[in-house]
Order: C-alpha cells, then structure tokens, then sequence
C-alpha cells in the first residue's frame, strides 16, 4: 500500500509539472477559448447563420391549419338554411391553406445573398475577435516576460552588491578602503534590494494583467515558461538579424513584408463582405417597386349542430358533405405607400455607400499598420544585434571597473555608474528581444495569418 501510494504521488507530481507550466501559444489559445468578446462573437455568428436559414425558408410555401368552434344563442344565421334563427347551436370549423411566392421582385434572391454575405462577415468577424486577443495575451505575455527577466537582472544585482559588500568590508579591516567606500557599497546594496522589490511588484501587476486578458481565474496560480521562449527568441532574433544588411532590409524582404494588405486578413475580409451584404440589402429594397405574384390552395369543411336536438347529420358525414377545395393566384401591384418605399431605398443605397467607404478606409489602415509593423520588426532586429555588441561591451567595462576598484584606481560612483548601465543595457536588450516576437507576430496577423495557432 505504502510503495503504491508513492508511485501516485510520484506520478500525479509529474503530471501536474507536465500541465503546469503555460506557453505563449497555450496561454493565447487559452484566451481564444474563453475570451467574453469572442464568446459575442460566436453568438453573433450563430445569428448570422440563423438569419440565412431563414432566407432559405422563404424559397418554401407556407402551410397554415386552422380550427375554430364558435356557440351560437339568441338571433343567429342558420348555416343549413342561411336563416336567421333563435335556437343555440354549435358550428365547428376546419380549413387547411398553403401559399406559395412565384414573384417577389427578386427581394428573396437578395435577401438570401445578404444573408450569405454576412454570415462570412461573421465568420471574418469572430476570426478579427479571436487573432485580437491573441495579440493582446501575446502583449501581456511578453511583459511578464519582460518583468521576469527584470526580476532575474535585479536578484543577481543583489547577489552581486552583496558578495562586493563583503569584500570591501574586508577590505577595510585591513585598511585598504575608507568608512565611505563602505558606506557608498551599502547604498548601491540598499538601491539594489529596492529595485529588486519594485521589478516583482510590476511582475505581479503584469501576471494580473495576462490573466485578465485570458480569463483566467486570479485565485488560481499560473506558471508560465517563457525562459525557453526568450531563448528561443533570442536564437530566432540573432539569425533573423544576420540576414539584414547594413543598410536595411533586402529587396525581397521589403516586398514580402511592404506590400498591399492581402485579402486573407480577417478585418479587411468583414469590411468587404459588409459591402456585399448591404449591396444586396439596396437591391432587396428596391424590389418592393415590383409587383408580386402567389398561388394559394386550401381546403375547408364545417360542422353544425343544434344544440337541444337530435336532428342533423352526423360529425363524419358533414365533415365530408361540407369538404370544399379552391385554388387562387395573387398578384399584387404596389401603388403608393407614403413614399416609404423610396425612403427605404434610399437609406440602403446610402449605407451601401458607407460600407464602401469603410472598406477603403480600413484597407488604407491596414496597409499603414502592416508597413509600420514589417518596418518595426526589421528595426528590433538589428537593435538586436547592437545591443548584444553594447552588453558584451558594458560587462567588460564593469568587470573593468570592479577590479580596478578593488585595487583603488577608481571610486565606488565610478563602479556604480558602470553598473547601472550594464543593466539598463540588459534590460534593453530583452526589450528588443520581446518587441521583435511582438511585431513578428503582428506582420503575421496583418498577412491574414492565424497567429494563435500551431
């Protein structure tokens, strides 16, 4: 019992290591799933659908049943005679009636293609909803990360400032540094362990931040893995900024990534298919100048009886004798409706315009977004490669200046500046590292890629 308890242990321990840790791409497909907008954006997609079943039915004939019992008292007409009578009867009624459209001006045509239309515009709409918050969990991933790798900077500055303060102190035992030297190492010790504070502080805020944006409960703890994705990043980076030269990206970079927004890109796509759909949609409405033609049959039959009185025919056989069919055509001439039908067109062609207009707008955005993304991205590439060449430079200078403060060639601000800068450099460097993934990802988008996808 006790070794099987063990092996449970060991295995539910391993499991919960295997699932708990989160990557960049299970946190955004995470948030896809369970994301309130995109949520909306299926429930507005089911209604899109909806409407076109709706379309579709009304291409098929209408059938009606009907049954009605009416009790008579007092003066009354007699169905039998077709006299006025005093007795109380009962009269019962049954009629069944189908009505087919043959013509309508085409407006069911339009109707159907409008609701086609807008169904891919929701679909295009629910794909712009979910690549959205893909981009927005990438952003609130990279700066976890960002914050991360701070903290990390910050505990080993610490460690650092720690390990030098023990040495000036014993350095001053033996009288080769002053009471100041001492003093001004235990506030860059002090300066450091508050630093240190403030970058966990801001790692929280931003663990809090991702969670929000995946809908992830904040009770529950999130382990995320992103030391593996920044040095995956930093390989990419380094590789992908080797192939630029010196003087800006390559030609067939430039026209893969500067070229016209492609068509595939889910906000342009609902922009467009908005414009079909209220095309369609002014169509429809200009269809109500039409006449309309509809064929109808049906079939009734009655019952009577007096109340009070055997006499009458029986419930089947006055339901037979009483049967009674008719076929009818409708054809229907519109004349003049207050001018509402010409107030109607002309509010569908006025928004058929407008959805064009935002078409265009949307396309010239895009395009601007997407040059602005490719050209961000190439520009985080090569800050890449420069801040690499700074931070192996900086380390050289600090480890300089530590040894030579050791020694007492230079002063306790002389090492704290070149301490500083070494970590502002380092903390750029992850910035551009994380700021390159970022724009990465959004040249991708902005190409009509899936990006929360494997």
């Amino acid at each position: 019992m006790k070794q099987a308890l063990i092996i449970l242990l060991v295995f539910t321990a391993g499991q919960s290591l295997a699932q708990g840790e989160w990557s960049m791409q299970q946190c955004m497909q995470y948030a896809v799933e369970h994301n309130h907008e995109v949520k909306r954006a299926e429930l507005e997609l089911d209604n899109y659908k909806a409407s076109k079943t709706g379309a579709i039915g009304r291409f098929l004939p209408s059938v009606d049943a009907s049954i009605g019992a009416q009790y008579n008292f007092g003066r009354a007409i007699d169905p039998e005679t077709n006299g006025y009578t005093d007795v109380s009867t009962f009269y019962n009624g049954y009629s069944l009636y189908a009505s087919l459209p043959v013509f309508d001006g085409f407006s069911r045509i339009h109707a159907l293609k409008a609701a086609g239309a807008s169904t891919l515009m929701g679909r295009a709409s629910l794909r712009q909803k979910q690549d959205q918050t893909a981009l927005n969990v990438l952003q609130a991933y990279t700066n976890v990360a960002y914050y991360e790798g701070l903290v990390k900077m910050a505990d080993e500055k610490v460690q650092e400032t720690e390990l030098l303060l023990k040495q000036i102190r014993l350095l001053e035992e033996v009288g080769r540094k002053s009471a100041a030297d001492v003093a001004q190492v235990e506030s860059q010790k002090a300066e450091a362990d508050y630093e240190l504070t403030r970058q966990q502080n801001l790692y929280a805020s931003a663990m809090l931040e991702l969670k929000k944006t995946m809908a992830f409960p904040m009770q529950d703890t999130l382990l995320l893995s992103v030391r593996n994705v920044r040095n995956r990043l930093v390989a990419c980076n380094r590789r992908d900024a080797r192939t630029l030269s010196p003087s800006g990206t390559n030609s067939e970079s430039a026209t893969y990534g500067l070229g016209l927004v492609q068509e595939l890109n889910p906000e342009l796509q609902a922009a467009q298919y908005q414009v079909q759909a209220s095309k369609h949609e002014w169509h429809q409405a200009r269809a109500a100048f039409y006449p309309s033609l509809s064929l109808s049959a049906g079939l009734n039959t009655t019952y009577y009886h007096t109340l009070h009185s055997d006499a009458g025919g029986s419930f089947g056989n006055q339901f037979n004798n009483n049967m009674g069919q008719y076929v009818g055509a409708t054809l229907s001439i519109p004349l003049f409706n207050r001018l509402q039908t010409i107030t109607s067109i002309r509010k569908a062609k006025n928004n058929y315009r407008i959805a064009q207009e935002t078409y265009k707008q949307k396309q010239l955005e895009l395009e601007k977004l997407s040059r602005e993304a490719w050209q961000d991205w190439q520009g985080y590439l090569k800050q890449t490669v420069q801040m690499v060449e700074k931070v192996e430079a900086d380390s050289i200078a600090y480890q300089l200046t530590k040894r030579q403060f050791e020694e007492g060639l230079s002063t306790a601000i002389d090492l704290r500046t070149t301490s500083a800068q070494l970590l502002n450099s380092k903390a750029t460097l992850l910035q551009c590292q994380l700021m390159a993934m970022v724009k990465e990802q959004l040249v991708r988008y902005y190409r009509g890629e899936a990006i929360w996808t494997e």
